[in-house]
């Protein structure tokens, strides 16, 4: 007996493809929609592209078109960039592509009701956790911060409440104990891709269940900041060492010493117990650079002063620029 609503029950057949409408703006969503290209015609046919507006980026704050829109021209897809949702002006676009799906991947803005009834069977998130736990804009780097050792993608089926509805698909991948923010989001990109397209290929069939959530297991993540990035050296060792990998390529961990920003890109944890010293000293330069911490002790591997390229901390350290005894800030 199926328990997803009557909306997701396909009424196609094999020669009508799923009119896919896709959603989506940064390079995770890019890469989910380069693989959705490439699912088989009898299954999807991507009819058009939403993604965020131009915005201003690199140094020169120049106009450009996110990652999404770039694989769409690639692909020769149609875009639609609205600065607003509500517009009737895009809502009548939209309802002209007849989607069957809408596929949202990181596009980055609370879709209006209007979005969620226009297509024919239902709007589709591919989130990149394993739901209920690190709902919000962060999953990725909520997963490396709470330490878990799995993590995934989920498919579900949107509703009014942010990443709340209920569970189409789910697939799992264990996190390497070195996993980055940036290394994490490649996998779960290709992992997400996958799973979409089985959850397609399902519902193209009528095939296609859903499970409610277990809202007690709900957990939630916010946006991202550069300030949460700071490095509070009262904090755990084994939680700094996590802030470098969940913040890794952005807005990447930092310090201050002698007034100097510094950038932490790589650490771990130092295998033995903590010292009397105070958080945030430095212990020692060789053979290893060794800073104290809340608890436990931090090594620091590679480093990067503003305007530098990054280096080992111990080349660093070399140029006289970290002496033992020194305290980074907290």
């Amino acid at each position: 007996m199926r328990s997803g609503p009557p909306q997701l029950d396909s009424e196609n057949n094999a020669d009508s493809p799923l009119r896919v409408v896709f959603m989506g703006t940064p390079a995770l969503a890019a890469e989910i929609l380069a693989r959705l290209a490439e699912a088989p015609p009898a299954i999807l046919h991507v009819v058009s592209v939403v993604t965020r507006p131009d915005a201003e980026r690199g140094r020169g704050l120049s106009l450009s078109p996110s990652e999404v829109a770039r694989v769409a021209g690639r692909l020769g897809l149609p875009v639609l960039k609205p600065e607003k949702l509500r517009a009737e002006e895009f809502l009548a676009a939209l309802r002209e592509t007849r989607p069957d799906v809408i596929v949202v991947a990181a596009y980055g803005r609370i879709l209006p009701a209007a979005v969620l009834e226009a297509p024919r069977l239902a709007p589709i998130n591919v989130h990149a956790s394993l739901l209920p736990r690190h709902r919000g804009a962060a999953p990725i780097e909520g997963a490396i911060l709470a330490g878990d050792p799995v993590s995934g993608v989920t498919i579900m089926r949107i509703t009014d409440r942010v990443d709340a509805g209920p569970i189409l698909l789910k697939r799992e991948l264990p996190l390497a104990a070195d996993e980055t923010q940036g290394s994490l989001k490649q996998k779960l990109a290709l992992l997400g891709a996958e799973a979409l397209i089985e959850a397609l290929t399902l519902l193209e069939h009528g095939q296609l269940d859903e499970t409610p959530q277990d809202e007690s297991l709900a957990t939630y993540t916010k946006p991202v900041q550069k300030g949460d990035a700071i490095i509070d050296w009262n904090a755990p060792a084994v939680t700094i060492e996590r802030m470098t990998r969940a913040y890794n390529p952005w807005p990447v961990a930092r310090t201050t010493i002698a007034g100097s920003e510094l950038l932490i890109w790589q650490a771990s944890v130092a295998d033995e117990d903590s010292h009397e010293a105070q958080p945030g000293a430095v212990l020692r330069l060789s053979p290893q650079v060794t800073v104290q911490c809340g608890r436990g002790l931090l090594t620091l591997i590679e480093v990067q002063a503003p305007g530098r390229r990054r280096i080992s901390a111990a080349d660093f350290a070399r140029g006289k620029r970290l002496t033992e005894g020194a305290r980074l800030a907290t």
